[in-house]
């Protein structure tokens, strides 16, 4: 039940950040572009122009909403992390993996907390955790996850941080090559969601076959005792 708790909230995590983020983005006047805007302009208090690092306007209609969705987002990466246990391997590098993976989470939800107009310091706190513990926590996972984890979760786990670590120094020192800004930023940003949505999903389909398969055989759709290691995707 844990794990199955954990891969929902990893799955309803990211697909409601991006149901809300194409909300948000659609109510812009002046059109959103992902590869002029930075992800926390949807989250920006005010309207006004910004200056770094690119120059851009900003104004979001729907910045409470948006940020909304960065605290639930990151409370439920909290949340899988703690509870996708049976994913992992015991051992130091599985652990600081899922520690540096709720630290994104963390980010997020200080991102929310604190809109980049408001209180810019905290803000990039959160932006750091996101893209600087969350993508090295990634990095982590393709060694720390299970090996009943499938070979291709784990290898992508690995492949993914690293662009995303090598997209974040990019976006720092300002080279996008052609993505824009907002393009360079989401590749730094959204590998992690991608893997977790992937996981999330893949674990509740195959937590379903399994508890469906048991039904077919006769057995009860929940087992008395069950290893957390039955339980992993």
């Amino acid at each position: 039940m844990k794990a199955r708790i954990g891969y929902a909230a990893w799955t309803a995590g990211v697909a409601q950040f991006f149901v809300i983020h194409g909300i948000t983005q659609s109510a812009w006047a002046r059109p959103y572009s992902w590869a002029r805007n930075n992800i926390s302009d949807l989250g920006n208090a005010h309207c006004a122009m910004q200056r770094e690092p690119e120059p851009r306007y900003i104004c979001s209609p729907e910045h409470g909403l948006m940020n909304v969705s960065f605290i639930a987002l990151g409370t439920l990466l909290v949340v899988g992390a703690v509870l996708t246990g049976p994913l992992w391997r015991r051992g130091a590098t599985a652990t600081v993996a899922r520690i540096l993976l709720a630290g994104a989470g963390l980010g997020f939800a200080l991102a929310g907390l604190a809109p980049a107009d408001v209180h810019e310091n905290q803000h990039v706190l959160g932006a750091l955790l996101i893209m600087g513990a969350g993508n090295i926590g990634l990095v982590l996972a393709g060694t720390g996850l299970s090996n009943n984890v499938p070979d291709p979760m784990r290898r992508a786990a690995g492949l993914l941080g690293i662009t995303a670590i090598v997209a974040l120094g990019l976006f720092l020192s300002h080279h996008y090559l052609g993505l824009g800004m907002g393009g360079m930023e989401r590749v730094a940003v959204f590998p992690l969601l991608v893997w977790t949505l992937a996981v999330g999903t893949h674990g509740l389909f195959r937590l379903s076959s399994d508890l469906g398969a048991g039904r077919r055989g006769g057995n009860s759709p929940v087992p008395s005792r069950v290893a957390e290691n039955d339980l992993i995707v």
